[in-house]
């Protein structure tokens, strides 16, 4: 069976990084850089408004010859960020990230923002499920 979203939570965690849209985009640099992460997601009261990746920044701040102490994050995040639920698998996963080309997926349940997973995350959580499925077959086999 393969493994869903919500059994990549269970073993990466649920902590969630955000900001809001009014804040510059330094200060987000900063969180970036803080926590080792390539996007943060935006939440505005409560809401998820958008998602700021490296990406993001490099496109639309450094390309564009913006300055980040005055740049705020509502001016380059992506709006409106595609979002998955926790019954998801990691091949549907795989599949919308690589249909989108983003790296960062926001998880929710319910309209309430739970999570955020990463394609490194998804590969890791595919790996496992090869190697487990590899044993499994060589248990089989030798057994």
């Amino acid at each position: 069976m393969e493994r869903t979203v919500h059994h990549l939570l269970t073993t990466k965690g649920t902590e969630v990084h955000s900001i809001r849209s009014d804040v510059k985009v330094i200060d987000a640099l900063a969180i970036l850089a803080d926590k080792n992460i390539g996007a943060v997601v935006v939440v505005d009261d409560g809401e998820l408004v958008g998602i700021l990746s490296e990406r993001d920044y490099a496109r639309k701040v450094i390309l564009k010859g913006r300055a980040s102490h005055s740049t705020s994050v509502a001016d380059i995040m992506t709006p409106d960020p595609v979002t998955i639920g926790l019954s998801a698998t990691l091949t549907d996963c795989m599949t919308m990230m690589t249909e989108h080309r983003f790296r960062h997926l926001p998880v929710v349940d319910d309209g309430e923002l739970v999570g955020v997973i990463s394609i490194g995350d998804v590969v890791s959580g595919v790996i496992d499920d090869q190697r487990f499925l590899i044993e499994q077959l060589e248990s089989y086999i030798t057994g």
